[in-house]
């Protein structure tokens, strides 16, 4: 082949970057459950954060031996919600994956999610009631509670949830200012409650504030396993109706920024300077445009 028509051939295709994964893991006295959860998680994650919420059992030291590039970051204040936050905080993957610590989510399932975001999707939300999803773990009470609080959500927000309570989700991590998390930094309250959203309902607020924002939700179909070991600190009734609050915190939250919003629209008078010339006679034409301040 001539060397001026080899020079015209296109460049050999280079292979597309995989975009980096970090799956996030709360943990509060989880030492006997790592091993299940570690051994399950793919091989090929480019980061593991567990965000440790003060344990005392040798969590930290266990997870160290079973994934020795794991980051170990202790969390700020308490609550689910706060280690999320702290997780999510130091997170370097374009991809960020929360999983549960106690085996009741199945790590091997993160491929799933991962596919479901390079499927033009912006939020992977695991769902235990698509086809091909299950729990073995659910109450009665629970399934009742959850499926009145998709309801609301749904007629709120005009979403389509069908799992509003699980928390296996994944997200790209560019997403994170849309959620808009209490800062890590801030000290615990002095009387010992919880600041808005380090709580459980931090998974409700998460899709809520995810779905106002008019992003592309995809579900992912998710199987839940009972805790393997331990005692779950999930209260149906208590947790349930701190994530009705949260319905109704955001939104009367969403309400108010859109009010916001159309009160900061101003009308902007736009004079041409082909029109400033006074002395050529005739009054001027006011042209005018919509900008937001």
């Amino acid at each position: 082949m001539p060397m001026d028509t080899l020079a015209r051939q296109p460049d050999a295709p280079r292979a597309l970057r995989r975009p980096s994964l970090t799956v996030v893991i709360p943990t509060r006295n989880e030492a006997r459950n790592l091993p299940h959860v570690f051994a399950r998680l793919p091989r090929d994650i480019d980061e593991v954060i567990l965000v440790d919420g003060g344990s005392v059992d040798g969590t930290v030291e266990v997870a160290r031996e079973l994934w020795p590039s794991v980051r170990v970051v202790q969390q700020t204040r308490t609550g689910k919600g706060n280690a999320l936050a702290c997780g999510f905080a130091v997170a370097t993957g374009d991809i960020i994956a929360m999983i549960d610590a106690d085996g009741s989510t199945d790590p091997a399932e993160i491929p799933r999610f991962v596919e479901a975001l390079l499927d033009d999707g912006d939020f992977a939300k695991g769902s235990r009631f698509r086809a091909g999803g299950a729990s073995f773990d659910i109450t009665p009470l629970r399934r009742l509670g959850n499926g009145g609080l998709n309801g609301i959500v749904n007629v709120l927000f005009g979403t389509r949830f069908t799992d509003l309570c699980y928390g296996y989700n994944a997200f790209w991590r560019r997403l994170l200012p849309v959620l808009d998390l209490p800062d890590p930094a801030l000290p615990q309250p002095a009387d010992g409650s919880k600041l808005w959203g380090d709580g459980f309902e931090i998974e409700t607020l998460i899709n809520i504030r995810i779905a106002a924002d008019g992003r592309r939700i995809r579900e992912v179909p998710s199987t839940e396993y009972p805790r393997i070991h331990g005692e779950s600190n999930l209260d149906a009734v208590r947790d349930g109706l701190r994530v009705l609050r949260t319905i109704a915190s955001e939104f009367g939250r969403r309400h108010l920024r859109a009010d916001r919003r159309a009160r900061a629209v101003v009308v902007v008078p736009v004079l041409p300077l082909s029109q400033l010339a006074w002395a050529a006679g005739g009054a001027a034409r006011t042209e005018y445009r919509l900008e937001a301040v």
